[in-house]
């Protein structure tokens, strides 16, 4: 585990053997431990045993802070309650019914992975009502001896919050403020179906903003100590990916002739600022294919028609 400050950490969960992809980050103290994102049930037995590696078991875990119920950052809640059912869950109160019964969640992730789920993903277990804990945004959340602010920030998903730890001046952010594998400073805003707005995601980095965090977490990947610079990033190539998207709705061709030329534009986007291996890497972590089903989907969705 890497060290954030004291009792705060963070893990690479080695998502399909792949360093920089999934990262979960571990709050502990003498009275126990939290973790924020705690990623697929596919890296389970990497988080376990990192978790062992540093002295930290099953029963220690009090709660799990979930920025959103996506299968790469929430997929593994209901194996940790299965192994201890005192575990507390908070996820915001759109995501907390799909928290209890995932058929849904399931089916639309389906669609986009086929036969690919259980590989990518592993199992997602169903999390009894009893241990959900829901937001709307506002609270403040008391577990291993810190308070997290919490702020509703939709705009990737509609049930998407994020975490402050005015201790440590560090916001855990989840997707909101976009996937960043390196050092360099280049954020890409990760846009899958069905919850892109940009707008809404334009104001949520807003709030995240008025924290004044001095380093942001996201989950993929890691801590980064330039918030203001990173947002700044994020707004400028979330602006510019979703006007390539919508050129390539406007312009005439099939399904697969609007994705390739998006895929390809996008692609040609990330090259130009990183080098070959670093946005092969973002292409792994937040695929431009299925970005392009988010962003399109968000255009059409204003009406905007091809030509």
């Amino acid at each position: 585990m890497y060290t954030i400050s004291s009792g705060l950490h963070y893990m690479d969960l080695g998502f399909q053997g792949r360093a920089r992809v999934i990262a979960s980050a571990v709050v502990q103290s003498n009275s126990g431990v939290a973790i924020i994102d705690p990623g697929p049930s596919s890296c389970l037995d990497v988080l376990l045993g990192e978790l062992d590696q540093h002295g930290i078991m099953i029963s220690d875990i009090q709660a799990l802070l979930l920025t959103h119920i996506h299968l790469d950052h929430a997929g593994s809640t209901g194996s940790l309650i299965r192994k201890n059912p005192e575990i507390k869950v908070y996820v915001h109160e759109r995501g907390a019914a799909h928290m209890l019964d995932p058929s849904k969640l399931l089916a639309s992730a389906s669609r986009l992975y086929g036969e690919d789920m259980d590989r990518l993903w592993g199992e997602f277990l169903p999390v009894p009502r009893n241990n959900i804990y829901s937001l709307s945004g506002g609270e403040r959340i008391n577990v291993a001896d810190r308070t997290f602010e919490v702020e509703y920030t939709p705009g990737h998903a509609s049930h998407h919050v994020s975490f402050f730890d005015r201790s440590s001046q560090v916001a855990f952010v989840g997707d909101t403020a976009g996937v960043r594998t390196g050092r360099a400073l280049f954020v890409m805003p990760p846009t899958p179906p069905p919850d892109i707005d940009v707008e809404v995601w334009l104001e949520s980095i807003e709030l995240i903003r008025k924290w004044r965090a001095t380093s942001l977490f996201t989950t993929h990947f890691g801590l980064h100590e330039d918030a203001e610079a990173h947002l700044d990033a994020l707004v400028e190539h979330l602006i510019a990916i979703s006007e390539i998207a919508k050129t390539v709705i406007i312009e005439r061709g099939d399904a697969d002739q609007q994705l390739n030329s998006f895929t390809r534009q996008a692609r040609v986007y990330l090259r130009s600022r990183l080098p070959v291996e670093e946005a092969d890497l973002y292409d792994f972590a937040a695929p431009l294919a299925l970005g392009w089903f988010g962003l399109a989907r968000y255009w059409r969705k204003r009406n905007i028609q091809e030509a």
